[in-house]
């Protein structure tokens, strides 16, 4: 008999083309009347479009969210918040935006609004992260959850494919991870074998067909899939060793993501067979580990840490770093095999 717990999360989703028309009618519904828009520099268009859309609901623009979350941004975004006397934050962008509007909600209960525009799937958990002296600290919190989603695949179209891809292999991660989570359940994993299926079949489309929007919207589905996913279950050593490489080395997040991820399932390959078969089945029988490095060769993304900016001689400490605090893992955490693991990866090997 199976014995499980699942634990839904309270948030709203709206999904559908053209969905940012309803911006305003769902920051009513929040009771918002003065809410921070915030993006990154280069998405700063974008929320200049999302504040003349509130009107008078707009507080103002906050585009300085960067990777990682680093503190002093937001530090910076809080002062802003309350010098305005915002009651709501609007975060469109990936998960560096969404991760600030998450930074501010910790210290001031803001409710968030996200608008996603990438895969990543933050915008459906309530796990944070700031970065502070070089370590990259991540916590789970109700109140950083998104109250409402709102999910529109137009959005996505400006998305380029050296962009969209890692994104979705982010994605992926999340849905794989919580396969052989401790927490696992029935539920959870029935939406991380659809995501991954969902990913796979539609990502290399969005890739080479960038004007194909039915592709855009199920890449944006699954997306939504592997971050309810994230957000009901625990990662294992898969997003420690991505946490520990984007805070500590500064590596593009997606893309660390994405290089790491056939690595980390080759590692628990032996200690979770049943998340690999159904790994495997949602890549349309190809053995996980392989597939998943396939899938991002296929699609152009990076496949070395070394073309990232990773350096040779930090892989040592990366491996200390990761493997100094315990935590679950399907596969008992060791020293000499985390550092193989970092090694493949950063020469870009694909896992046999």
């Amino acid at each position: 008999m199976r014995a499980f717990v699942y634990n839904a999360l309270p948030s709203r989703v709206v999904f559908r083309v053209g969905a940012l028309e309803d911006l305003a009618m769902e920051i009513e519904r929040l009771g918002a009347q003065r809410a921070l828009v915030l993006s990154t520099p280069e998405q700063r268009a974008s929320a200049e479009d999302v504040s003349r859309r509130l009107g008078a609901r707009s507080a103002g623009v906050y585009a300085k969210a960067v990777m990682h979350v680093p503190v002093e941004t937001a530090e910076a975004a809080r002062e802003m918040a309350k010098s305005l006397s915002a009651d709501c934050c609007v975060a469109i962008g990936g998960g560096s935006t969404i991760g600030l509007g998450k930074a501010i909600a910790l210290t001031s209960d803001l409710p968030i609004l996200a608008i996603p525009t990438t895969f990543a799937g933050s915008e459906m958990t309530p796990i944070y992260g700031i970065t502070e002296q070089g370590r990259k600290k991540t916590g789970r919190d109700t109140r950083v959850l998104p109250k409402t989603v709102i999910y529109d695949p137009l959005l996505t179209m400006t998305l380029p494919a050296n962009i969209a891809g890692p994104s979705g292999m982010n994605a992926i991660a999340h849905c794989v991870e919580a396969l052989y989570a401790q927490d696992a359940n029935p539920i959870t994993s029935l939406m991380a074998e659809e995501g991954i299926r969902a990913l796979a079949s539609s990502l290399p489309v969005v890739v080479s067909e960038p004007d194909n929007i039915d592709a855009r919207a199920e890449a944006l589905y699954a997306a939504w899939l592997a971050g309810a996913c994230l957000g009901y279950v625990g990662m294992a050593i898969h997003h420690k060793l991505c946490h520990t490489l984007g805070g500590s080395y500064n590596l593009p997040h997606a893309e660390t993501h994405t290089i790491i991820l056939p690595h980390a399932v080759r590692y628990n390959r032996d200690a979770a067979p049943v998340a690999m078969r159904r790994i495997s089945r949602a890549l349309d029988g190809v053995e996980a580990a392989g597939g998943l490095y396939d899938l991002a060769q296929k699609i152009g993304a990076p496949l070395a840490l070394r073309d990232i900016g990773m350096k040779a001689q930090a892989l040592d400490e990366a491996a200390r770093l990761a493997t100094q605090n315990p935590y679950y893992n399907p596969r008992p955490l060791e020293y000499a095999s985390i550092r193989q693991l970092l090694q493949n990866a950063w020469e870009g090997i694909r896992p046999g």
